[in-house]
């Protein structure tokens, strides 16, 4: 009975590391699409979103059952309530690659991005997708010191959002109203996807160690670390 408990606990991690890589890959594709005026595949990447809705809704229904049949408490308890919630930040990631899909599709057969911005989008569709694979390994290998680094990843995010804004600032814009709007709400959704990585990472910090990563320096989050592998041990 326990060995198909611990069963279901794992197949629970193992949508979530399926959810991480398919959201990622869903903004690459969309950044594609949009940089190029890819309609076709702007149009796969909307209708895929259905996908990363049914495997949020799966997770939930199978971790709430776990709940209601199991009663876990403890760490058991806090892989799965913490489970719930990074479920919650993927299916939110994969809104986001809608959006950006959703918006090459609206500014077809042109590109929604002015050539002398597109080497700053395609940089963050890249660096979108490198930080949820990271969070997809966080997953895996429930590594906190990886799981910190996304937070300083990010910063580099958040760096190309100003770049953005320092061009749609600049009295030499002359690409129109229409056009800041859009290049305004990609910055976003990349910027917003890039926290709901880190936002996963953070949360594997609280299931690992049973405290929230902000309340931790390094080296408290390694001697938390390797507190809990001793109680387990």
């Amino acid at each position: 009975m326990r060995d198909a408990y611990h069963e279901e606990l794992d197949a629970i991690s193992d949508s979530l590391v399926e959810m991480a890589r398919f959201v990622g890959s869903a903004m690459g594709r969309a950044t594609t699409a949009m940089l190029d005026a890819d309609l076709k595949l702007a149009e796969s990447v909307i209708e895929a979103d259905s996908k990363v809705d049914q495997m949020h809704r799966d997770l939930e229904n199978n971790a709430i059952a776990l709940l209601a049949r199991q009663q876990p408490v403890a760490t058991d308890l806090r892989i799965v309530v913490t489970s719930l919630r990074m479920s919650a930040d993927l299916e939110r990631s994969g809104d986001l690659a809608e959006h950006v899909a959703k918006v090459a599709r609206l500014r077809f057969p042109e590109s929604a991005v002015p050539r002398d911005l597109q080497a700053t989008i395609l940089e963050m569709g890249q660096l979108a997708q490198r930080l949820m694979a990271k969070a997809a390994e966080v997953l895996i290998t429930k590594d906190v010191e990886l799981a910190m680094q996304l937070e300083q990843d990010d910063d580099e995010m958040d760096t190309l959002h100003r770049t953005l804004f320092r061009h749609l600032m600049d009295d030499r814009w002359k690409h129109g109203v229409e056009t800041a709007v859009d290049v305004t709400l990609l910055g976003r959704y990349y910027e917003r996807f890039a926290d709901h990585a880190v936002s996963v990472a953070r949360r594997m910090v609280y299931l690992v160690t049973g405290e929230h990563a902000d309340e931790f320096e390094p080296e408290s989050l390694t001697q938390a670390v390797a507190a809990e592998k001793t109680a387990e041990s």
